[in-house]
């Protein structure tokens, strides 16, 4: 689609800045996770969760945490189905990444973000979680999720 502003992975590292962290973002319909890298693009930690209200808000919040935190790209997740096709989910995240970029000029780049709610609900009924926690948590700890298998990939790729 030649109207998507996400980058390649490889152009995603052309473009981005040295000594600046990254953000992931798990796109739900009601709240947004976010996970914020270290400097050396090595660990990635849960940070917070936003509440969905409308995309304005949401993408000035987004925006402001960003400007805080220094942050020089995002990393989203891209729910794509089990078959690696894209339904629904996969076309309103990439519409959300094309309405975002009319308001930053931070560099995108997706990531498969496949299992990654069904794998941090498992660890956290392992650890015995309560219902009302893992719902506090799950959307930001999925955020992380999806970068730390972002930046797992960038240190198997020696750009780290």
């Amino acid at each position: 689609m030649a109207s998507d502003p996400a980058l390649t992975l490889e152009g995603f590292l052309e473009v981005l800045p040295r000594n600046r962290r990254l953000i992931g973002l798990d796109l739900g319909t009601k709240t947004i996770g976010l996970a914020l890298s270290d400097l050396g693009l090595g660990i990635a930690t849960p940070m917070e969760t936003i509440r969905r209200k409308k995309f304005t808000l949401d993408a000035e919040q987004l925006l402001k945490i960003c400007g805080q935190q220094e942050v020089g790209g995002l990393v989203i997740g891209l729910p794509l189905n089990m078959d690696g096709s894209e339904g629904p989910r996969a076309q309103a995240t990439r519409a959300f990444c094309r309405n975002l970029a009319q308001k930053t000029e931070l560099p995108m780049t997706f990531w498969d973000e496949r299992l990654s709610t069904a794998a941090v609900t498992r660890t956290l009924l392992e650890a015995d979680s309560s219902r009302a926690r893992r719902a506090e948590v799950v959307d930001k700890m999925a955020a992380a999720y999806i970068l730390q298998g972002f930046l797992d990939r960038l240190g198997h790729m020696g750009a780290s």
